[in-house]
């Protein structure tokens, strides 16, 4: 009887973390003060681009183009508009050079040029009521920012007979920088306490359900301390946060609910806090661990990439996700240590359940309506697996017609001034000032070299007009302005074209659609190898949870699988325009190139989270029953409910941060909300039964060599089985007792 009552043996890992729980909850608190101090104003640091390759040649000519012609890449423009009277209006005129002058005067800004200096049809609308000043602010992206700041208040508005509205590049992304930070800041103060509010309702108690949301604030806040630290060193986006608060709170959620959602169950079967630790942080723990592993392995694959805005998303993901497992598995078990029994304190479901019995700790029937799907499922499981997948493949097919572009204004909302600025530019005017393509020409050459090569040009096919050369030392430029649109499939051909043509002197190609042709190649290119690494470091680590050959191939097909949705969706509606309505965006007719990567990259390690959970659990009761069948029953049984309510919890947040009126994060926020659901509404609750009905035994097969490494390194749910032997299968109403 002694040994039957004696509690489970609490490891080294449990002894650490709770030996003195109330200092480790201090030195947490003074950590987080410390991370807050570091992070404070980390949005003002962060920057607006990175969707170049750095070491791409338009990046090299747009360098050298802004070292050697600053003129020719202007990223301020004001849309000068002069009411009912023409641009040509003396009175226009004079207002308007008095403008341009005072605006070459200004520090920080040079190359100015106007429509009334050089008469440019270009800088002209064709309605001849608006004109374009065009220059340039000098500096990295913070210092263009302050500079922006700094004289855009004296420019912008009525400014004698003449209405100034300000534009450009540099303005588009400043807007941008703003908007975002403005937008972070209603997501958080949406998706809080909406979140709040769904964790009182898994948990009923207020304790449990504020366990759960402390964690991912200190997630979040040591991330923004991570990210202000990485800013001394490399560049880092400012879409980045948007991941920080929805990963922070989403997966620390996830990893907390998973822990005390344990810690209770243990606590209902009688266990004292201390061992109720022990068994959490054995089971619950292992799984956390192997979940924050795989969804890093996924965020990592973003560093092959050379755009710095994949690399921030790798930067700032990963730091989030390692802190937000620490948090789990250090403060949590502390605090849970302290609380004990009292972690069900708070009840607030008693004021709706009136004399009912109270139930806030789940007993071990708990989920029985997820045992009972599980076991339809499995019964008809040809019909789920073929059904579901046809699904989800119908779903993905208009992913099929994608079309990549670059992100510009039209990401801002069409309120946006630097928006307005640039469609004003798009819909009036004869050509865009900076816009086209650029040809950078180096070595020395005679006017009839430029001449000849000039020909050449004009004479390739889509193009409208060649401008130039610019003659400056040994270098020279030329500008060629497409017949189409400026980053459309022939603007995109007409770039081969002219690095292709020859020429007496070395030439290198920029504008926006070289830029897009050069970082469809750096993506396609690092595409592959960001393949295998998440695909071969993910079945190593299912296996090592596992021990099976099988399930670590279904887990990355399906969850692969899953994502064919949220492609299918980002097509439909942000690239084709469906719902730009109802959503509030203007559609380009395009996707952004960086995009679809850092969803599948995110998505796909959302997918493993929920896969992590379910399979860990499965994998417990197979090994302690050795029914197959009964296994997959009992571990949906048990976490179906959970991941639910994980999925939506995250799912809240993730379209918190879809409230965005910036397009891109509109995109990532509502995409990848839509992904976190079908996985685990559907391909975790049918797909997977399903398949792992189909595959029987086999699903747990390894051979010798592998079930040896996975015995020596691999790391499972639950107690070690007593014996090497495999457990006999036992009858029906033995699995059931143990369940």
């Amino acid at each position: 009887m002694t040994e039957v009552n004696r509690p489970p043996r609490v490891g080294g890992w449990t002894r650490f973390v709770t030996a003195r729980p109330g200092l480790s909850l201090l030195a947490a608190l003074v950590l987080t003060v410390l991370a807050v101090l570091a992070g404070s104003g980390v949005a003002g640091k962060l920057g607006s681009g990175g969707w170049e390759d750095p070491d791409a040649e338009s990046t090299y000519a747009t360098e050298a183009l802004e070292r050697e012609f600053p003129d020719s890449q202007p990223n301020l423009l004001l849309l000068v508009g002069s009411g009912r009277a023409s641009v040509d209006d003396p009175a226009v005129t004079a207002e308007a050079t008095r403008l341009a002058e005072r605006l070459s005067a200004e520090k920080g800004v040079v190359g100015v040029g106007s429509y009334w200096q050089t008469k440019a049809p270009a800088l002209r609308a064709e309605d001849g009521h608006e004109a374009v000043i065009a220059a340039r602010i000098t500096g990295d992206e913070k210092t263009m920012g302050e500079t922006l700041d700094r004289i855009a208040p004296s420019y912008r508005g009525t400014q004698g007979p003449l209405e100034v509205r300000v534009g450009g590049i540099v303005a588009v992304r400043h807007e941008m920088q703003t908007i975002i930070q403005e937008d972070l800041t209603r997501a958080e103060l949406i998706a809080l306490p909406v979140t709040l509010v769904l964790l009182v309702m898994v948990f009923g108690s207020a304790v449990a359900a504020l366990l759960p949301l402390g964690i991912g604030i200190v997630a979040i806040l040591g991330t923004n301390a991570v990210l202000a630290g990485l800013t001394e060193f490399t560049d880092v986006s400012v879409f980045a946060m948007n991941l920080t608060t929805a990963l922070g709170l989403g997966l620390a959620i996830d990893y907390a609910l998973f822990i005390v959602r344990r810690f209770r169950e243990e606590l209902s079967g009688g266990a004292d806090p201390a061992a109720a630790i022990g068994t959490t942080l054995r089971t619950a723990g292992r799984t956390v661990l192997f979940s924050a592993l795989t969804v890093a392995v996924s965020l990592a694959a973003m560093l092959v990439f050379p755009q710095y805005f994949l690399r921030s998303f790798a930067y700032a993901g990963i730091a989030v996700v390692l802190l937000a497992a620490a948090a789990a598995l250090i403060l949590l078990p502390a605090a849970l240590v302290l609380l004990g029994h009292r972690v069900d304190s708070l009840d607030l479901r008693r004021l709706f359940r009136r004399g009912r019995a109270k139930d806030a700790a789940p007993g071990p029937d708990a989920g029985t309506a997820w045992g009972r799907a599980a076991t339809l499922v499995m019964r008809r499981a040809p019909f789920f697996a073929l059904g579901t997948t046809a699904v989800l493949v119908l779903l993905g097919l208009p992913f099929l017609g994608v079309k990549f572009g670059t992100a510009d204004d039209r990401q801002l909302p069409s309120s946006a001034e630097s928006h307005v600025v640039q469609q004003h530019i798009r819909d009036g005017f004869p050509g865009s000032p900076g816009g086209g393509l650029e040809v950078l020409a180096e070595g020395r050459a005679t006017p009839a070299e430029y001449a000849a090569y000039k020909e050449r040009v004009a004479a390739l096919p889509g193009v409208a007009r060649v401008d130039g050369p610019l003659v400056h030392g040994d270098a020279a430029y030329f500008t060629v302005q497409p017949e189409g649109e400026a980053v459309d499939a022939a603007a995109q051909r007409l770039v081969g074209d002219l690095r292709a043509t020859e020429a007496p002197f070395d030439t290198k190609v920029t504008g926006a659609a070289a830029v897009l042709v050069d970082s469809k190649d750096a993506i396609g290119g690092r595409l592959p190898l960001a393949a295998v690494f998440i695909t071969v470091v993910t079945l190593l680590l299912v296996f090592l949870l596992t021990g099976s050959v099988l399930i670590p191939v279904q887990a990355v097909l399906l969850n692969a699988l899953s994502l064919t949705a949220m492609f299918g969706a980002v097509v439909w509606v942000f690239q084709d325009g469906h719902l730009s309505g109802l959503l509030g965006f203007t559609g380009t007719g395009s996707i952004e190139t960086t995009l679809p990567v850092l969803m599948f990259c995110v998505a796909f390690g959302l997918s493993m989270d929920y896969g992590v959970f379910l399979l860990s659990r499965i994998k417990e009761e197979h090994d302690r029953s050795g029914d197959h069948e009964g296994a997959v029953r009992l571990g949906l049984q048990r976490t179906g409910g959970l991941i639910t309510a994980a999925a939506v919890i995250l799912a809240v947040v993730m379209v918190a941060i879809g409230t965005s009126r910036v397009t891109n994060t509109k995109m990532l926020g509502l995409g990848i909300a839509l992904a976190v659901l079908m996985d685990a509404m559907v391909v975790r609750s049918l797909l997977v039964p399903a398949i792992m009905r189909l595959t029987g035994r086999a699903t747990w097969w390894a051979p010798a060599p592998l079930r040896r490494f996975h015995q020596r390194f691999g790391l499972s749910e639950g107690e070690p089985a007593p014996t090497a032997a495999p457990a006999p299968a036992p009858e029906p109403d033995a699995v059931g007792a143990r369940g």
